[in-house]
């Protein structure tokens, strides 16, 4: 069974390896949408898989850290392109989640990127 928690996050970042005169490669920002999911079997006698409230407690000094922020001078953010910001969660999340199993990040209404953890 998967389960998700979503988390929104404001903040401004700029692409620094994107070509010249690119638009992304200007300061911006963006309403990130963030959907941290694991997986397991449902367990008993709670019937879930895991307490939603320990999704929120193992983001939450990630949310502090981003939420408002410039991306870029984030330790490991420095190109934070979506791939490379769902891949800088996961490595942060998955020893608090061990059954972590999908970040998603998205963007604008209609770019994001998934990532489970395999590369």
């Amino acid at each position: 069974m998967d389960i998700f928690k979503l988390f929104y996050i404001e903040a401004a970042h700029s692409l620094p390896n994107v070509p010249e005169g690119h638009k992304c490669r200007r300061l911006h920002g963006h309403s990130f949408r963030v959907e941290i999911h694991v997986s397991g079997p449902v367990n008993e006698p709670e019937g879930w898989v895991q307490d939603f409230a320990e999704l929120s407690t193992a983001f939450k000094p990630l949310f502090e850290q981003l939420d408002h922020h410039y991306l870029n001078s984030i330790e490991g953010l420095e190109n934070p392109t979506s791939e490379n910001f769902a891949r800088w969660i996961w490595q942060r999340l998955k020893p608090e989640l061990p059954l972590l199993s999908k970040v998603v990040i998205q963007e604008t209404c209609t770019a994001g990127c998934v990532y489970t953890g395999d590369g």
